[in-house]
């Protein structure tokens, strides 16, 4: 391993490292725009420059491996000279618009020209103007404000997998452009926002809205897809402005998908901040919550407990989840369930529903089989990850399903049950593929499992798991990808039909045929409404959407960025999110409105606080104690129920921007809709 000395002081780096790395292992900061410890080395913007012995100019300390016995300087004279031209450089054709960029305050050229830079320019010709280019709703441009440091062009090119930006012209003439002139349709393209140097890109959301210094920042967790990518809440008074990544490693890195990033503004629109009664008109009128409780209690009195049904939402907190289901024990009644789509999901077997491999774990395969998913639009993180590790090389990737465009390439394997069954069989030939790989795993999605044969389905990748390897020691290759974010932790607190009970489609039905009488849904709007007969429906969420439209009963709740709640993300990992903001009107949080509920109904529930909630919630599912870690499951061979009898795998998600309340309310995802999904295929850029 090679020693160097950095700034009179020796140390040792791994080989490759670079000169950048080993100064920032030394303790000395080194100012930078195009470096970025995730992307490729370009070199572009030369703010790096560090003196090295017998080296007759500076060199850019990124681009320069680490070497034995190099002796490098990084705060001389004629370091500290270099770095002013090279900021007087970057500083010529900026307009130096402080006061009204979006980037002020957060911006790394506002910041490295005041630690860096001279006092003043010696430039005194006109600065160059570029024209702002269409990139779609999501990113706002200003490309006077470029430097040309390419770190968005290698982010899409590199991460995203979708190389749609490049540098158009050369030396001062040269700009940032997209291949097409067409919207960047990519599910993480907001990311550039967080990448770039300057003002160049912001959000175009946001834009003009708030200063960084007026905002609160709360550290969250993401709940529009399964991933739990890890999120901070920027809000201004009891108003979200705006949602960031938040850095970790295991689950999400440093990026997040388009729709968690920027769907926050339905937040805003369609909420429910009252309880409201349906009248003896069909008409909901506003009601108070004595009111709203008085009529539940009317309307269960004397009711047979195994009457009453109860489904849980996409979005619903653990904490909420455990109250719903402590309730509906009380009433005696075995139905209730937090699958909405109707996924073969077997409760009992923890592995069965797990991300097993991790995500970060998906590093470590060495081939990987996709059923019936589409993991770009699932969980645009994991689809990264799954990218990221086919970079490296060395990495089959085979799809039974839809043909889609999957940012990497992989082999399309057949299009349902047929295929599957044949590599379960040993008589496909990607099955020498599995044979010979040391690590494989592969991926169930809820096109494969919310369906008819979704038994069979998960039979058939267990059966594929243990004839070609996937369990090991110390390695676990079978992998759930879930779409709904409380789909997990759900599953781990029980919230499945007990003896003789109904699941979603068999409670559905029921209702309709006028043997259940009350059916309670917790944030549940993905079901046949049309198909609850005359039921008596209490609807418990946070947006006027197909539930509250059906309910006879609403019970105003709280969204994800209003409440301290724990959510279990698709590979068993219990994570916290806390209050930004509070929720409107008389909307409260989730689990008081089901424990509050209770006591009306004479089946008070055994606990009054959060804490308590939370000791019930590990007492039934003693995976959610420790927070961020995951517990490994054990393995057995599940066994399929029925035959594999579908049609072909088609993907759960049409539409990647609308998939809940919150995004279907966001008139930003209604932008992205109308660019991205409305807009005819055969539309090219010279069409537009």
């Amino acid at each position: 391993m090679p020693t160097l000395t950095i700034d009179g002081q020796e140390i040792t780096v791994e080989p490759g490292t670079t000169l950048l790395q080993a100064c920032e292992e030394a303790g000395s900061e080194i100012p930078r725009f195009c470096y970025h410890e995730r992307l490729s080395i370009a070199g572009n913007c030369r703010m790096c420059l560090v003196e090295m012995e017998k080296s007759p100019k500076p060199v850019a300390s990124c681009a320069m491996p680490a070497a034995d016995g190099m002796v490098i300087h990084t705060n001389t004279e004629s370091v500290k000279k270099a770095r002013e031209g090279v900021m007087e450089f970057l500083l010529i054709n900026h307009p130096l618009d402080c006061p009204i960029c979006d980037q002020g305050g957060e911006c790394d050229l506002q910041d490295q020209a005041m630690a860096y830079g001279r006092d003043s320019s010696r430039f005194a010709e006109n600065k160059r103007a570029v024209e702002g280019k269409d990139f779609g709703p999501l990113i706002k441009t200003f490309m006077t404000r470029c430097i040309h440091c390419t770190r968005c062009v290698r982010f899409m090119e590199e991460v995203a997998g979708a190389p749609d930006l490049g540098g158009l012209y050369r030396g001062e003439d040269m700009e940032i452009a997209t291949v097409l002139e067409k919207g960047l349709d990519s599910e993480l393209s907001g990311n550039i926002i967080d990448l770039c140097p300057v003002g160049a890109l912001t959000s175009q959301p946001y834009a003009f809205n708030a200063r960084s210094w007026e905002l609160r920042f709360t550290e969250s967790v993401d709940v529009l897809d399964a991933a739990g990518s890890n999120i901070r809440v920027d809000a201004r008074g009891r108003q979200v402005m705006r949602v960031l990544p938040r850095l970790n490693e295991d689950v999400n890195e440093e990026w997040l998908g388009d729709k968690s990033r920027f769907a926050y503004d339905g937040l805003l629109r369609q909420r429910l901040d009252r309880p409201y009664l349906r009248d003896a008109n069909g008409k909901l009128q506003p009601a108070s919550w004595e009111q709203a409780f008085a009529a539940i209690a009317d309307r269960a009195k004397g009711m047979d407990g195994r009457r009453f049904g109860a489904i849980a939402g996409d979005l619903v907190d653990c904490e909420s989840m455990t109250a719903l289901k402590d309730l509906t024990d009380a009433l005696g009644s075995p139905h209730i369930d937090c699958r909405q789509d109707g996924a073969k999901l077997n409760a009992s077997q923890r592995a069965s529903y797990l991300f097993n491999t991790t995500i970060a774990g998906i590093e470590d395969a060495d081939t990987c089989l996709l059923i019936g998913t589409n993991p770009r639009w699932e969980a645009p993180v994991i689809n990264q990850r799954i990218r990221k590790r086919w970079l490296m090389g060395g990495f089959a990737i085979g799809v039974i399903g839809e043909q889609r465009e999957l940012t990497y390439r992989a082999d399309y394997l057949g299009a349902g049950p047929a295929t599957l069954a044949e590599i379960a069989d040993g008589q496909h030939a990607f099955g020498n593929v599995l044979e010979a790989a040391e690590r494989p795993m592969l991926i169930l999605g809820m096109g494969a499992l919310a369906r008819e044969d979704g038994d069979a389905v998960l039979g058939a990748a267990s059966k594929i798991a243990e004839r070609y390897g996937f369990i090991g020691d110390d390695w676990n290759g079978f992998n759930v990808l879930h779409t709904a974010a409380a789909r997990v932790g759900g599953l781990d607190l029980g919230l499945v039909p007990g003896d003789g009970g109904l699941d979603t489609a068999g409670m559905v039905a029921a209702a309709g045929r006028g043997e259940l009488d009350m059916l309670y849904l917790l944030g549940a709007d993905e079901i046949d409404m049309s198909a609850l007969g005359q039921c008596f429906v209490i609807y418990q969420g946070h947006h006027g959407d197909a539930g509250a439209h059906r309910a006879d009963v609403i019970l105003p709740g709280a969204a994800y960025t209003e409440k301290s709640a724990t959510y279990v993300n698709t590979e068993g990992r219990a994570q916290r999110g806390r209050l930004a903001v509070f929720p409107p009107g008389d909307a409260r949080e989730d689990w008081t409105i089901v424990r509050a509920l209770s006591a009306v109904l004479g089946h008070a529930l055994p606990y009054d606080t959060l804490d308590a909630v939370r000791a019930r919630m590990t007492s039934l599912s003693p995976h959610m104690i420790e927070r961020n870690q995951i517990a490994r499951a054990a393995w057995e061979l599940i066994e399929g129920q029925g035959r594999l009898d579908g049609p072909a795998f088609a993907t759960p998600i049409a539409n990647y921007y609308m998939t809940d309340p919150i995004s279907r309310a966001s008139e930003t995802m209604a932008d992205c809709t109308a660019s991205f999904v409305s807009r005819p295929e055969a539309l090219t850029g010279t069409d537009a």
